[in-house]
């Protein structure tokens, strides 16, 4: 039997010890805090492939230098975080563009076909989360952005995925009856999905084990040896681990670890926010965004999450109050009395961002046996079953289910 060492415990890393771990292969993972501890844990948990697009954006150069030095603003940049990465942000600043984009947006909605397909698969084997099926409804407090919204979802219609249906005011109150009177319209699509996040990582972390799989918690890596184009072990704290192939998934640590390994991997930190109220006032009955605000709402078992924005500021885990302010400001405004409950819970988690906005999944430049599945941005759980499965694959020397071509991580170094 084959033994393979996932280092990372997020729902990237959790899903591919899982797929490998149902191949019959002896799986370790590991992870510097908890399993599912860090980004995986507090996210909307939005399953949404009909979102399927890279962050970088046309039109958003422009639009981020000016919320770029605002701390409320849904994109924030810390002037030091500039500095020290302008080559970083260059590089994604040159994504900005239509080519780009429209190329991104075809290999992801490609990639992410099968992801109602695969979470149906993980009920069926037993995983046990808290998901919903109700669709999303994006609400509007211009007639301007729900006719761009609207086309965006025409052209993943296009690409196979969810056709959008276009509400006007009485249709969004139909729909949801308590909100806002400034709110004029939205767009709804029906078959997308919610998980509680924190019940997904759960699931998968009691699966992994009952197939055999090993957790270790709290294990910090400190190297890799490596014997020509295969590494033999990762050197922790607390002792070195062999295994006949790795797999990298720390999210945003990810960067730093393959350095260290001896390869390039820019990937940035890009952290958002999250309030989960206990027993709100004022759910609404799907999974709802609010476009101008870029902030989204997530209603589970007894309780709702508020979250949203992007913050570049490096590896932190800070708490800026008037990034949280925002969020709460953003949800009265459309949805009144949908930040009061009976208890609440702040956090901040950091999304692996590439320059480009595609996740990276595939074989590590320069080795034979080593694998990366990271840099999802705000996909990580639209994605974590399609990559689990994809990397697994490989992994074990199946045939590949997926076009990974535009995801490979050597693409880096050849620029």
């Amino acid at each position: 039997m084959s033994r393979v060492v996932v280092i990372g415990g997020g729902v990237v890393g959790l899903a591919t010890a899982y797929h490998l771990a149902r191949r019959g292969t002896a799986v370790t993972v590991i992870d510097r805090g908890r399993p599912g501890d860090a980004c995986s844990k507090g996210n909307l948990g939005w399953i949404c492939p009909s979102l399927s697009h890279p962050v970088p954006a046309p039109g958003l150069t422009v639009q981020s230098l000016k919320w770029m030095l605002h701390r409320d603003s849904p994109l924030y940049i810390d002037p030091a975080f500039a500095l020290s990465s302008a080559g970083w942000l260059w590089r994604f600043w040159r994504h900005c563009n239509q080519h780009d984009y429209h190329h991104g947006m075809g290999a992801l909605s490609e990639l992410n076909r099968r992801a109602f397909a695969l979470y149906n698969e993980l009920r069926a084997d037993g995983v046990q989360f808290e998901m919903h099926e109700d669709g999303m409804l994006f609400l509007f407090l211009t007639d301007q952005g729900i006719e761009r919204s609207f086309a965006e979802f025409q052209a993943f219609a296009e690409l196979g995925l969810a056709v959008p249906s276009r509400l006007d005011r009485e249709g969004v109150r139909a729909a949801e009856p308590r909100l806002a009177p400034d709110v004029r319209g939205g767009v709804r699509v029906l078959h997308e999905r919610r998980v509680r996040p924190e019940t997904l990582c759960a699931g998968l972390l009691a699966r992994v084990q009952a197939l055999g799989g090993e957790v270790r918690s709290g294990v910090s890596i400190t190297g890799m040896t490596r014997r020509g184009t295969r590494a033999t072990m990762v050197e922790t704290a607390e002792g070195r681990l062999e295994a006949d192939a790795f797999v990298l998934a720390a999210g945003s640590w990810s960067g730093h670890l393959a350095k260290s390994f001896g390869f390039s991997l820019p990937i940035q930190p890009g952290k958002g926010y999250s309030i989960t109220i206990t027993g709100p006032e004022a759910a609404p009955s799907h999974a709802v965004y609010l476009y101008e605000m870029r902030v989204g709402v997530s209603p589970f078992n007894g309780a709702m999450r508020l979250g949203g924005t992007m913050e570049l500021s490096g590896l932190n885990d800070r708490i800026v109050p008037e990034r949280v302010a925002a969020i709460r400001r953003a949800a009265a405004r459309y949805l009144p009395g949908s930040t009061r409950g009976a208890a609440e819970v702040e956090w901040t988690g950091m999304r692996p961002l590439t320059p480009d906005g595609l996740p990276a999944i595939g074989r590590a430049p320069g080795f034979d046996n080593l694998y990366v599945a990271t840099g999802h941005a705000m996909l990580g759980m639209t994605m974590a079953p399609v990559t689990g499965l994809a990397v697994a694959e490989l992994v074990t020397g199946q045939t590949s289910s997926f076009d990974l071509k535009p995801f490979d991580p050597g693409r880096f170094q050849r620029r």
